[in-house]
C-alpha cells in the first residue's frame, strides 16, 4: 500500500503547510505548472516525487520532468500529464492514446478547479487536484490525498487550506 500526495499548479509556491502533508505520505506526485524548482526540489528532500512540466514551467523543468509520466503504482496504471481535459472532452493531444490505451487512473492540472471523476466508457478515473498556488484564479488552494492498495483506490481526502 502506498500513500500518496497529489497536487499542481504550485506557481513557485510551497510553504511549511504544503511540507507538513508531505511528510505524511509515501510518494508525491506533482501535475504540472511547478514554476520554481525550489518547489520540487524541497518535496524531493522529504519523499519520492513524480511530475511533470505545465505550460508555464521553463527550459530547467522541461528537461527535468517529463510532459507525460506513465508508470505503475502497486497494480494501478497510472498517467500524468498537465493539460490532460475532462472526460468525455479530453485535449486533443491526450485523446487518441486514451481511447486505445486507457490507464486505470488519469491525472493532470491546468484548470485549477479539483474534480474527480470517473468515466465509464474508458474505464478509469480522472483527478485534477486543483491548484495549491497562490497564482491563478482559484479561490481555494487544493491537494488531495489518497491510498493506493494493489488495483484499489481509496481514502480520498481533500485537502484545502485558507482563500487566498
Amino acid at each position: 500500500m502506498k500513500k500518496i500526495l497529489l497536487l499542481s499548479d504550485t506557481h513557485s509556491y510551497i510553504d511549511d503547510a504544503i511540507l507538513n502533508h508531505v511528510k505524511q505520505v509515501d510518494e508525491v506526485w506533482h501535475a504540472g505548472d511547478i514554476g520554481d524548482l525550489s518547489v520540487t526540489d524541497n518535496i524531493k528532500k522529504l519523499k519520492p516525487l513524480r511530475a511533470v512540466y505545465g505550460n508555464i514551467d521553463d527550459a530547467k523543468a522541461r528537461r527535468e520532468f517529463p510532459l507525460h509520466n506513465r508508470f505503475k503504482c502497486e497494480e494501478v496504471d497510472v498517467w500524468i500529464t498537465h493539460i490532460g481535459g475532462y472526460p468525455p472532452k479530453y485535449n486533443n493531444n491526450v485523446r487518441e492514446e486514451l481511447k486505445n490505451n486507457p490507464p486505470d487512473l488519469f491525472i493532470c492540472g491546468h484548470s485549477h478547479i479539483l474534480k474527480v471523476m470517473p468515466d465509464k466508457k474508458l474505464n478509469l478515473l480522472h483527478i485534477n487536484p486543483g491548484a495549491v498556488g497562490k497564482h491563478g484564479f482559484h479561490k481555494a488552494r487544493t491537494m488531495l490525498r489518497f491510498k493506493i492498495d494493489g488495483k484499489d483506490i481509496r481514502d480520498l481526502e481533500v485537502i484545502e487550506f485558507d482563500r487566498r
